[in-house]
């Protein structure tokens, strides 16, 4: 067997193999749903814990008398049960609070371009006839406010900043049982994609813990501008230190298929898509429940329930933070165990991971261009597997010297393969040539490099990222297709540096691959382009001189 057509056809099935995989899981049949107009959805479902996150979920609130409840001074600055939306802005973010349920209804990311207008700001929550992404929260229990309550601002002052530069929004609950304040606050960090959530209960006279539920509510339809030849998560995460990072297709949550662990005393639940997360975050060894929900019309939930903590008599809080941003896989790490795996690199990640800090390293050593720092990663790697991409070639090399006796062989025998076969082995034999022995080394590199392809398509810091000329967006396609173009000649031209096959058939096959392999890099991010472009040349450049050599030295063998 010839090892050049081993090699191709391994990296061709594996590639397939992989995107025919992330196909599937993305756009595979789903259930069939009447979908509505998302405003219509029936998004006000109110978790309902099996074990209550390790305690009792109360039945009642036993509420305090009325003169008990501490009033603060401060006085609702809107009428009960009229929403109102609460605006704040950070150097990171603009968001929209509604007076219902403290319901994040909004978040714009201000240093993050929209996928299709570069023109303007990426919203990663929002809710539109077209979208629906929401932050919600609630407290459980006999008539405690939930994301469905109406709350007002506490004045004077309802929005503040502390001495750190967070912008802080504070609201009362307007249905609160007789005699309970309920306080919640959200917290805006100015150089973090953090909101802290929490809750403050005064007068509830319960032995037992209230609980309070934190989670996400979104459709299924994938972002904009997903290309569906690159295909990537869009669904629900959950992590754990035991089960570690576990990710549930909406399609599951839809089947009723739990698909991750529901109990545990440490971990996060989030939502997860290209480039971007959410995920509530609740810190400490805090039993937590994790659920997932379908709501019906494409909508799907996903939160935790944690119990409250007690702050005195009557009184108790409790505080998560909400992480909504870009994946930023330093930055992720940072806040929360497991918080960096939303950068999902798969079965590859022990690998991925180094070489994302490879490429970041060079990006921040002074070349400050990311298709730069491609293309000097990638240099990188050939230098490090030279010696075996050598090994690889002269094997390869020697093969194409061998092409004419392969070709007499083929006439001498005809249609017989069964000794075409043996006679090649023979000649194999004793011109001391391992058909095979350009395969290993080509095969120990492969997952390096797609290990490599999966930290390009992953990595938010290629998205609109500028390389030079023409190439405004290194994660959006060549708009001119220049690239792609370029790395179809380059296979054509390293495909002839190949021997060719004795069979026919698998010679067409051959032939064809290069085309079908550029059909793909169309649609391809221009990262992931540059990326296999460069390795290419760089891999035609070191054949063509070991090629070369070898024949050099075959016709001087003979002139002797």
């Amino acid at each position: 067997m010839e090892s050049a057509r081993l090699v191709f056809v391994v990296i061709f099935c594996v590639s397939l193999f992989m995107l025919g995989e992330k196909w599937v899981e993305q756009y595979g049949p789903k259930p069939a749903a009447q979908k509505t107009a998302q405003m219509d959805a029936p998004i006000d479902a109110i978790p309902t814990p099996t074990a209550a996150a390790g305690a009792d979920t109360p039945k009642t609130a036993a509420a305090a008398p009325a003169s008990s409840v501490p009033s603060g001074g401060e006085t609702p600055a809107t009428p009960g049960g009229k929403e109102e939306l609460i605006k704040v802005e950070t150097p990171l973010v603009r968001a929209e609070i509604s007076t219902i349920g403290g319901e994040l209804r909004k978040l714009e990311l201000l240093q993050q371009r929209d996928t299709l207008d570069a023109g303007k700001n990426f919203f990663l929550l929002d809710r539109t006839e077209k979208r629906t992404y929401l932050g919600q929260t609630g407290l459980l229990g006999a008539g405690m406010p939930t994301h469905k309550s109406p709350f007002a601002l506490v004045a004077p002052p309802a929005v503040s900043s502390d001495p750190n530069g967070a912008i802080i929004v504070e609201l009362i609950a307007q249905d609160a049982p007789a005699g309970v304040e309920v306080r919640k606050t959200l917290r805006f960090h100015p150089d973090q994609y953090v909101v802290d959530v929490s809750y403050e209960i005064k007068g509830l006279q319960s032995k037992a813990a209230p609980n309070a539920y934190f989670q996400l509510t979104r459709d299924d339809t994938p972002p904009d501008g997903d290309s569906r030849w690159v295909p990537t998560f869009n669904g629900i995460a959950v992590y754990t230190e035991k089960e570690k990072y576990q990710k549930v297709a909406f399609s599951d949550v839809a089947k009723g298929k739990p698909g991750h662990v529901t109990q545990s005393a440490d971990g996060w639940i989030g939502m997860v898509q290209h480039y971007f997360v959410s995920a509530w975050l609740p810190g400490g060894a805090v039993p937590r429940e994790f659920y997932t929900r379908s709501l019906g019309n494409g909508l799907f939930s996903a939160g935790v329930i944690v119990p409250t903590e007690a702050a005195g008599e009557g009184h108790w809080k409790i505080s998560v933070p909400l992480y909504a941003g870009p994946q930023e896989q330093t930055k992720l790490a940072a806040l929360a165990p497991g918080l960096e795996y939303a950068v999902d690199y798969g079965w590859l990640t022990v690998i991925a991971t180094p070489l994302f800090w490879a490429l970041s390293s060079i990006y921040k050593w002074g070349i400050q261009n990311w298709g730069v720092a491609i293309i000097v990663l990638t240099i990188i790697l050939k230098l490090i597997f030279f010696p075996l991409s050598a090994a690889s070639y002269k094997s390869m090399a020697k093969m194409r010297v061998m092409a004419p006796k392969l070709q007499k062989l083929k006439e001498q025998f005809g249609d017989d393969r069964q000794k075409l076969h043996q006679a090649m082995m023979e000649l194999y034999k004793t011109e001391k040539i391992n058909p095979l022995g350009g395969c290993l080394p080509i095969v120990v590199q492969i997952p390096v490099f797609i290990a490599l392809y999966w930290v390009l398509l992953g990595t938010v810091e290629m998205r609109h990222a500028p390389f030079a000329l023409w190439i405004k967006d290194l994660s959006a396609p060549d708009p001119f297709y220049v690239l792609p173009v370029l790395m179809g000649i380059s296979m054509i031209i390293q495909t002839r540096l190949n021997p060719e096959p004795p069979d026919p058939i698998q010679a067409k096959v051959m032939k064809i691959m290069p085309i079908a392999f550029s059909v793909f890099f169309f649609f391809f991010p221009a990262g992931l382009v540059l990326y296999w472009l460069v390795n290419n040349i760089l891999s035609i450049s070191q054949q063509w001189y070991i090629t070369r050599k070898l024949e050099q030295g075959a016709v001087a063998a003979k002139k002797r």
